[in-house]
């Protein structure tokens, strides 16, 4: 294991305070450490204006938005996988309810929808499907493709569909999985959303001068209209559970012979196909060399360094000033090459 250093807590802790007052977010918390107990909490700024002068914790709730994809999607695939209920390199028609048909979206295979490289159309817009008569997989699966299969590009609405057939090859809701997985995980925090507004969950973004900021509910339009359980985005965490998460997933790398979870970790940290020079698509994660990490579109982030056994956690609520979700980059970039240090 290696333990972040004094020197790199000081940059991570200042650059975070930097982002929070050039105005990258209201607030913010990290959580690191290592997989043998090394834990750390760097945190700057208000949870947001409307709590007063509340500031966060490892135990304020944000919206993690796209980390939903691995922190929930992500492991119940793994599980269904080690049980025989999904199969990587099916077509995701064969684990959702019969439909009769061409089903050109339907032929993606688990493994396509799990690395972005599916073809399936990159705007989501459930909205598009206000009044169909026929239910959301079959308009999903219906639908034409829009790349070429086997070319990497982020879409969500694979994951909404990998959600989808979680829910059926189980004969249970999503959420109901996820809360029992996160439950043996000790995750206590972390729930799909909606939640209730308060002075410890952060609100994101205002849309529209004069109304109610979001604050609560999902920031992602598309898992708000699935009512915040989607396989894409709306799950609610802290930096505190995400880091347990964080340091879970390690410790079962670690013991991989004896884990379901370690052993899918380690399969998913192969890399599947290119993003861009230097980084690679592994199943779900991004992969950086020995570093596997995602983002949330919030301003939340999780890396990993399997080998050193390292752990970085970031949550904030960098859309509450919308476009300014940029500012974030500095923080994001020194997360990754400080946890890649080995």
């Amino acid at each position: 294991m290696i333990p972040f250093n004094a020197d790199e807590l000081t940059r991570l802790r200042d650059t975070l305070g930097e982002v929070i007052a050039d105005g990258a977010a209201p607030g913010g918390v990290g959580v690191c450490g290592t997989a043998d107990g090394q834990r750390e909490v760097l945190a700057a700024g208000l949870v947001a204006p409307e709590g007063g002068d509340s500031e966060p914790t490892d135990n304020t709730l944000y919206d993690v938005a796209s980390l939903t994809k691995v922190i929930a999607t992500w492991p119940l695939v793994g599980r269904a996988l080690d049980t025989g209920l999904l199969d990587l390199d099916q077509p995701v028609r064969d684990f959702l309810p019969a439909m009769s048909g061409e089903a050109p979206s339907g032929q993606a295979t688990v493994r396509e929808l799990i690395t972005h490289t599916s073809g399936l159309r990159a705007s989501t817009r459930l909205d598009a499907y206000r009044g169909a008569e026929a239910p959301l997989h079959e308009l999903l699966c219906r639908e034409p493709l829009e790349g070429a299969r086997g070319r990497h590009r982020y879409i969500n609405r694979g994951y909404i569909l990998l959600g989808l057939a979680l829910a059926h090859v189980h004969g249970r809701p999503l959420d109901l999985l996820a809360a029992e997985m996160w439950e043996e995980l000790g995750l206590t925090a972390t729930v799909f959303g909606p939640v209730g507004r308060g002075p410890t969950v952060a609100p994101t973004e205002q849309r529209i001068l004069g109304a109610p900021r979001i604050w609560g509910a999902p920031h992602d339009d598309n898992a708000g209209l699935l009512g915040g359980v989607a396989g894409h985005a709306g799950v609610f965490s802290t930096a505190g559970d995400l880091g347990r998460y964080a340091k879970a997933l390690l410790t079962a790398y670690r013991h991989q012979g004896t884990s379901t979870l370690g052993a899918w970790l380690r399969a998913s940290t192969v890399p599947q196909t290119s993003i861009e020079p230097g980084l690679d698509r592994g199943l779900s994660w991004i992969l950086a060399g020995q570093v596997a990490y995602h983002h949330g579109f919030t301003g939340t982030s999780l890396y990993l360094a399997p080998e050193s056994g390292r752990y970085l956690a970031i949550a904030t609520n960098a859309v509450y000033h919308g476009p300014t979700r940029q500012r974030i980059a500095p923080l994001r970039g020194l997360a990754l090459k400080t946890i890649s240090a080995v």
